[in-house]
């Protein structure tokens, strides 16, 4: 705003008074939409919940930590604590997730900051070129800036000298650098969002073709929420009223098609991720943290960048390895009480740590040379 009354004052003309409003409309609108994300949340699964028909709750995955099934379309999200309704990700820059209730205010955060950094961006680039136009004198042979004030020009209001130059040239490459990354998240949304979608439920459609090619079933799989129109889907987002439809339990799906679709698929992917999981064994300590001193250089540096979470393992502990890297492996960790229906804690481990677990899968015994770790 600064940079814009020394560029433009915006009580002298009109450009420069529309210059003005439009710069507090993008801060308003910006911010606006930014704390409806923030605060109004994405709306949660209710405590508890069930299928209204007893016999439904087969089709759906049941949350231990809610004590309540999953609803169509809704994910247990671990930094919440809860399961979200229609959840697309968890976002750390508003400190919530992205789902039902929210997803239209984060959208349009996502589409009016970019818009509101090249307005910003124009203004520091035009303020930086007529400041330094008023103060640099041409000579024969050598070039002079003086930033203590203008030449031409009566002192402005706001004093301009080094120090908000820096400032204003430091505001710029935040302004670009804010418009193509969160320009970048807008397009990724806006795509997900015209096939009705969720960036996980995106991610189970892969799986889904991933699982039927591997397995050959012959199965096809039809993402149900497609209402065949990019219009229809995008106004299951967008509303005038600005609320979007339906309570985020039950959805419209295509034809052919019916409300648990997705979620028998979801149970298909879970069996075959049991199936081919594989038992480690741990042979070394593991404290859980991130970048690991100990277990390597290779280890340090190439920790997953990703916000899921480290377990710590003690030796002997059993692991249920479900996908790795070259170094580091997601998994299981099996309590004690995981036998009688207990917790598992989920999370990335160094593979250096673990070896593969020998067991008879009838008895879940250890084969013959291998020792009991429990």
């Amino acid at each position: 705003m600064a940079d814009a009354a020394l560029w433009y004052w915006p009580l002298d003309t009109a450009g420069g008074s529309v210059n003005f409003v439009m710069l507090l409309n993008w801060t308003v609108m910006i911010l606006y939409n930014y704390f409806s994300a923030m605060f109004v949340g994405p709306g949660y699964v209710p405590l508890g919940w069930t299928p209204e028909k007893s016999q439904d709750c087969m089709y759906l995955q049941y949350c231990k930590v809610c004590q309540s099934y999953k609803a169509p379309r809704s994910h247990h999200c671990r930094k919440c604590n809860r399961c979200v309704m229609k959840m697309d990700h968890h976002c750390p820059w508003i400190n919530n997730c992205c789902g039902y209730q929210n997803h239209a205010s984060f959208t349009l955060f996502l589409l009016l900051a970019p818009l509101g950094c090249i307005h910003a961006s124009f203004i520091f680039i035009m303020t930086m070129y007529t400041q330094l136009y008023n103060r640099i004198s041409f000579g024969w042979s050598s070039v002079k800036i003086d930033m203590s004030a203008a030449k031409r020009d009566p002192r402005p209001i706001i004093p301009f000298g080094l120090s908000a130059f820096a400032a204003s040239l430091f505001a710029l490459g935040l302004a670009l650098g804010t418009t193509i990354a969160v320009g970048m998240l807008f397009i990724i949304q806006m795509k997900v969002i015209l096939t009705n979608k969720t960036s996980i439920e995106s991610w189970i459609e892969e799986k889904a073709k991933d699982r039927i090619q591997y397995y050959q079933t012959g199965e096809t799989f039809i993402f149900p929420y497609d209402m065949g129109s990019k219009w229809k889907n995008f106004r299951q987002v967008f509303t005038w009223s600005g609320i979007p439809e339906g309570d985020g339990l039950d959805w419209p799906v295509r034809d052919g098609c019916h409300q648990y679709s997705l979620t028998i698929e979801q149970l298909k992917q879970k069996a075959d991720k049991r199936v081919r999981s594989v038992r480690y064994r741990a042979i070394e300590d593991y404290s859980g943290v991130c970048c690991p001193v100990t277990k390597g250089v290779k280890t340090f540096f190439t920790t997953p960048c990703t916000e899921e979470p480290r377990i710590a393992l003690n030796k002997g502990d059993l692991i249920l390895a479900t996908r790795g890297l070259k170094h580091w492996m997601y998994g299981e960790k099996i309590l004690i009480s995981a036998a009688d229906g207990g917790i598992r804690e989920r999370g990335w481990f160094p593979r250096k740590c673990v070896e593969k677990y020998q067991y008879d899968s009838e008895t879940d015994q250890p084969v013959d040379g291998e020792k009991k770790s429990k």
